[in-house]
């Protein structure tokens, strides 16, 4: 390089006189001196190959990041590496490093090694400086070249963290560093966690009950469905006391064709998502509708009045004795659980939502006032409503026509209460199930 800034300085000092102006001007144009060489390279460095890595905030599951140290000849010993997330857009709800680390699940593995379970920490409480979250990856003697390779899998809860340059520090025994560098991280909204994720029940004409698991997605908001179990078609009503979710979870209550009430316990496994049933009693033949709120359930006899179970919390006896909410809701011919509290749909077509009310010992109302939805619902032969079928959004509804087709409805919230929003088109064949929940 020098030798050519040399030559090109000769070649302007033989030009300059004649196109400058003689001496002067070339004295006036005199090149800078070359700059000094850098130096030399005193520690090993860091590289990602393939450069950033997206990391999906979600239930995608775990990608790998790769990185490799280059080190310097001269050295030796047991070398420790530490990644570095430099986190500072820190968001409000108690978010602190211990528990941001505590959600963040990693194996590592290096120079090709056996993955193994490595834990992620917080500093502030024993080391100086600002909080961070920090991994450190298995002791390694010392090398030319050392690969690591570290899973990370996010939930949708950490999606706040975005894109991220993380420091690499590798120290010697002595604390030294002898290699140093940053990895890119880009993190963002997965799909959202199974337990966010609404999931659908739909029982066939010969008593077989499937289950359809939200996708996260609204414009195909259901995966294939799966198999429950069969002998369903011995209950006349069945209802979610608490919302079902793709993660296995939610209680129902089911009534047999001689009035007794059966609960079913959520397991939490999907594959087989209720416990055995437990007898709660006789006598809910009186009842022409059942709505489960949050673990309570409400019955309409046959006068139109309602009334009040409130859980106990103890599955031999699920409900406290009945307290009297108040009549006339025979003016209603369809009622859904959604969101805590309950969608009703008049006669008239017109659809009400009822927003829970908190539900204490002295409590006598399950509901809020109601809010007037919209008209046109008499289209629909079935009414369900879900937890939520898109990605972050609110609780929603599905609703089938007379031709089977079934339609999803998006909450949103009106005057601080949910309700079913614009409608995406599921699809068609929904007429081969006789109860959907």
């Amino acid at each position: 390089m020098r030798s050519a800034v040399v030559t090109a300085t000769a070649l302007v000092a033989a030009v300059a006189p004649m196109a400058l102006g003689g001496a002067q001007a070339f004295a006036v144009n005199a090149p800078v001196p070359a700059a000094a060489p850098a130096e030399a390279q005193d520690s090993g460095f860091i590289t990602q190959p393939g450069g950033r890595l997206t990391v999906p905030a979600g239930a995608e599951g775990p990608v790998t990041l790769h990185f490799t140290a280059s080190l310097m000849p001269d050295t030796t010993g047991q070398l420790k590496a530490r990644v570095t997330l430099p986190i500072t857009n820190w968001p409000v709800g108690g978010w602190t490093d211990y528990r941001t680390a505590a959600q963040i699940k990693s194996t590592c593995s290096v120079d090709g090694g056996v993955a193994a379970p490595c834990s992620w920490k917080g500093t502030s409480l024993d080391e100086d400086g600002p909080a961070r979250v920090v991994l450190d990856l298995p002791v390694k003697p010392a090398a030319p070249r050392i690969s690591y390779a570290v899973t990370l899998d996010l939930p949708d809860t950490l999606a706040w963290i975005g894109s991220l340059d993380a420091p690499v520090t590798l120290t010697d025994e002595t604390g030294k560093v002898v290699a140093e560098g940053t990895v890119g991280l880009d993190v963002v909204q997965g799909t959202p966690d199974a337990w966010r994720r609404a999931a659908l029940h739909a029982r066939d004409k010969d008593g077989v009950l499937w289950r359809y698991e939200g996708t996260g997605k609204l414009n195909k908001p259901f995966g294939t469905r799966t198999r429950v179990g069969g002998g369903w078609g011995a209950y006349t009503a069945v209802t979610p006391v608490t919302t079902a979710t793709a993660d296995g979870r939610g209680d129902l209550v089911a009534r047999d064709r001689s009035g007794v009430l059966w609960l079913y316990k959520g397991t939490g496994k999907p594959s087989a998502p209720f416990a055995p049933r437990v007898r709660v009693g006789g006598g809910w033949n009186e009842y022409t509708a059942l709505v489960g709120r949050d673990g309570h359930l409400v019955a309409r006899d046959r006068s139109g009045v309602l009334w009040l179970y409130k859980k106990t919390g103890d599955v031999t006896r699920p409900f406290a004795p009945r307290v009297r909410v108040g009549g006339g809701w025979n003016t209603y011919n369809a009622l859904t659980p959604q969101d805590g509290g309950a969608l009703a749909r008049d006669t008239a077509g017109v659809l009400w939502k009822y927003a829970p009310e908190t539900v204490t010992p002295s409590t006598t109302q399950p509901y809020k006032a109601r809010l007037r939805v919209g008209g046109g619902w008499n289209t629909y032969t079935a009414i369900a409503g879900t937890a939520d079928l898109g990605a972050y959004s609110a609780p929603d509804v599905v609703a089938r026509d007379a031709s089977g087709t079934l339609y999803a409805y998006e909450g949103i919230v009106r005057g601080g209460t949910v309700v079913p929003g614009g409608r995406t088109l599921v699809g068609g064949g929904w007429n081969m199930y006789n109860l959907i929940f």
